[in-house]
Order: C-alpha cells, then structure tokens, then sequence
C-alpha cells in the first residue's frame, strides 16, 4: 500500500480534490433532501394529524420509490454517462424537494416522497461508478470512504439548518427552502466540473491520467472474459445477493437512527428546536472521523469484511446503551449515540470496496444498482417499524433501539461470508506458501460469477 501511495502522489492528487468534493456536495443536497422530514415531524403531526407509524410511513416511502431507476442507473452511467444522468436527475429530484412543502394531506406526501424517491434512485450507483473510473482498487475503499462522508456532512448541516430554519417558520418553508438548493448549488457545480473519465477531464494531467489507467488496467486484468458477462450473471449471483442483505440490514439499523435522532434528541435534552439541531450535528462529527480511519485501515489490512463487522458492533452496543442511560444521564447518551452512529456509518468505504472487487467490473454498475436498489429497502422498514415499535411501547424507544442494534450486527457476521472473494490479498501474503495457487483459484472463480 505504501508503493501505491508514493506513486500517486508523485504523479499528483487532483481527483481527489476537485472530482470528489464536488460528488460530496451533490450527495450532501441530495441526502439533505429526504431526511429533512426527521425535523419535520412534529409539524406534521400537528398540521395533518398523522401518528408515528404514519410518519415513519411518510420517511420510509421514499425508499419505496428508490427502487425504480437504481439498476438503470448503475448501467446507464456505466455504458452511458454518469455525469449526464446524475446532472439529468438532480434537476428533478429539486422540483419534488420544493413541492413537497406545498402538499396538502398525508395522501399527497407520501405520492410527492415516494416520486423524491424515484428522481434520486439511481444517483448513489452511478457516482459509485464514477469513482471506479477515477481511482484504481488499492485506492478504492479511502475514495468512497471520502465521498460518503457526504452522510456525516450532510447531517452535520441539514441538522442546524432545519432547526434554524423552524425556529423562524414551519416544515413547509424547511422543504421549500432546502428545496432550491439543487438548482443553486448542486446543479451548476456537477455540469461544470465532472467528467466521465481522465481522458475527458482537461484539469487531469498527464502523468496522473497514465496513473490511473495504469492501476485500472491492472484490475481489469485481474478478471479476463468479464466482457462476455451481462445482467443474467448479476441476478444469479449469490455474492451480489449477500452484499445486498448486508446493505439492506445496515440500512434498517442507520435510517432507523437517522430519521428519528432528532425526536430521540429531543426527548433526552428537552432542547429547542436550535438546541436540537445543533446536537443532532454532534454524532456526525464523529462518524466523519470514523468513516475515514475505518477505510484507511481497511486499505492497509485488506480485511474489508472485518471492518464492517468491527463498525457494526460499535454501533449495535453503543445504540442500545445509549437509550437504556438517556433519562439518567443524558451527556452521557449523546455521547453514546454520537459513536452508535459513527459505528453506523464507518461500514461505508470497505463494504463498498468489498462489493467492487467481489464483482467483475464489466458488471459492477447494475450490480451496485441491484445492491443499493434492494438494500435501501432497509430505509423504509427502519423508519416504519421504529414509528409501530414506539405506537406500541407507549412512546419508549429502547425497542426501537434493540431491533435496529440487532440489524446492524446481523450485517456484520452475514459480511463475514464474503471475505473470500470481497477482501484484498496484500502483496506481501503471495510468499505464503500457496498464496499463488489460492489468488489464481480465487480469481478464476469470481470470472465465472
């Protein structure tokens, strides 16, 4: 890993600060956008009289509508354009962020997030592709731990801006306002600094474009006949199926905690509307820093698989603690909290590092679209069954806390069954006796996935 650093640095670094804060920013408004209902909850309830289960009803559906263009997605910005179809589809996802602060009944939220839904499906798979077009796989698990930090940032602001936002108007301003960012913001950036590949990107230079197809190169020589594979081959594999299972059940125990952070903040502290924001930001601090040194680690072992089990059960233990301790000591459960969803969320870089080599590249656009299309279903059983689970315990989230704790771990030992063809053999392992003949072995067996 160290030879792969020094050479690309000696040959600079621009991808890694223009091509990826750039996705951060769009990632940032595009996550702002469906978890601003958390902060608009309590206004809902007020204004159109819905209980919990309807509101996690309300959060949850948007994944629902996820599942349209995740698979067209990931193929399109494979054998298309990803910066075409993202830029494509951050202009509408910002016409249903706005409408949605002039809806009128339950009946129409749901329709306007489920459409929310439907008009950002296809945009985490297809910047997930770009990165694999940009950085080789030694670099690939620090690139995407990179990105998605977009989640902790993301929170990091939406939480203090929604709270900021209510403390002078309603929910219906906080979706309006939040709403125009994709046009301001997000939009202009991606058209105007993205490029598909090195080759079409005039501030990459040479000896960092010969770099990066250089490690490419090598990946793909790593997987001979992936072009004679096609669709059938993704929904027939059975890695593709257990890394969809890890996801969705990681994305029951986050979206569980993220959407309902704030009404769980707000009971422990009793803050206001600011007060709450501003410690809603907190756990995402923290889990920026966990995002990045869980990936770093994970580059340096080569064990992806064992780091996503190691940040789940932080998360799973400090989720369930946390609540238990929140009427009695409450800095102490912000604390908690704050590492449950760091632990929540360092999954990110090596799950997706995991799936990359897992799968041949020829495939892995519709793979990580089948992927994230099916495993974010996981955000609308979170939510929803956080909200029913609270109906039922007379308001108490330490079910709620339990359930999701018992979904994050339960991710973590399926990934465990992945290490074979997920994790990365380091150079230094091939003098082991035998490496060789298992690395050719494990090869050959992933090219007739």
């Amino acid at each position: 890993m160290a030879q792969n650093v020094m050479a690309a640095a000696a040959v600079g670094n621009t991808r890694w600060k223009r091509l990826i804060p750039v996705a951060i920013i769009v990632y940032i408004i595009s996550f702002m956008d469906r978890t601003n209902i958390g902060f608009a909850l309590n206004g809902l309830h007020q204004d159109l009289g819905i209980d919990a289960a309807q509101q996690g009803l309300a959060a949850g559906i948007f994944f629902i509508g996820y599942l349209v263009l995740q698979i067209p997605g990931g193929h399109l910005a494979e054998h298309w354009s990803a910066k075409k179809f993202v830029g494509i589809m951050v202009l509408i996802w910002g016409v249903l962020a706005v409408l949605s602060g002039f809806i009128q009944d339950f009946t129409q939220l749901l329709v306007v997030r489920f459409f929310l839904g439907v008009a950002e499906a296809g945009i985490w798979p297809a910047i997930l592709v770009l990165i694999s077009h940009w950085f080789p796989a030694a670099e690939r698990a620090r690139a995407y731990a990179f990105w998605m930090m977009n989640i902790a940032i993301a929170s990091i602001i939406t939480a203090p801006l929604s709270g900021w936002i209510l403390s002078f108007s309603d929910w219906r301003w906080l979706f309006i306002i939040e709403g125009i960012f994709p046009f301001i913001i997000a939009a202009p950036l991606w058209w105007a600094l993205i490029a598909d590949h090195p080759r079409e990107a005039k501030w990459c230079s040479v000896q960092e474009r010969e770099y990066i197809e250089k490690g490419l190169a090598a990946d793909a020589a790593a997987h001979p006949q992936q072009e004679k594979l096609g669709l059938r081959h993704v929904m027939s594999n059975s890695v593709v199926w257990r890394l969809t299972l890890v996801y969705f059940l990681i994305q029951i125990g986050f979206y569980g905690i993220n959407i309902w952070l704030p009404h769980v903040i707000k009971t422990i502290t009793s803050g206001s509307s600011i007060e709450v924001g501003l410690i809603t930001a907190i756990p995402y601090v923290l889990a920026m820093f966990g995002l990045w040194y869980n990936a770093k680690a994970a580059d340096r072992t080569g064990r992806y698989s064992t780091h996503v089990l190691l940040s789940m059960a932080v998360g799973a233990v400090a989720l369930v603690i946390s609540v238990a301790t929140g009427d009695s000591a409450p800095i102490l459960a912000v604390t908690l909290i704050s590492i449950a969803v760091a632990g929540a969320l360092a999954y990110d870089g090596p799950f997706w590092a995991s799936a990359s080599r897992a799968m041949p590249v020829a495939v892995a656009g519709a793979a990580m679209g089948l992927i994230n299309a099916v495993g974010n279903l996981g955000g609308f059983v979170g939510p929803y069954v956080g909200g029913f689970l609270q109906d039922v315990t007379h308001g108490s989230f330490l079910a709620t806390s339990i359930f999701l704790a018992a979904c994050l771990l339960a991710a973590g030992l399926v990934m465990l069954t992945l290490r074979r063809g997920g994790d990365r053999p380091l150079a230094g392992s091939r003098s082991r006796e035998g490496q060789p003949e298992k690395a050719k072995a494990e090869s050959r067996r992933r090219n007739t996935l």
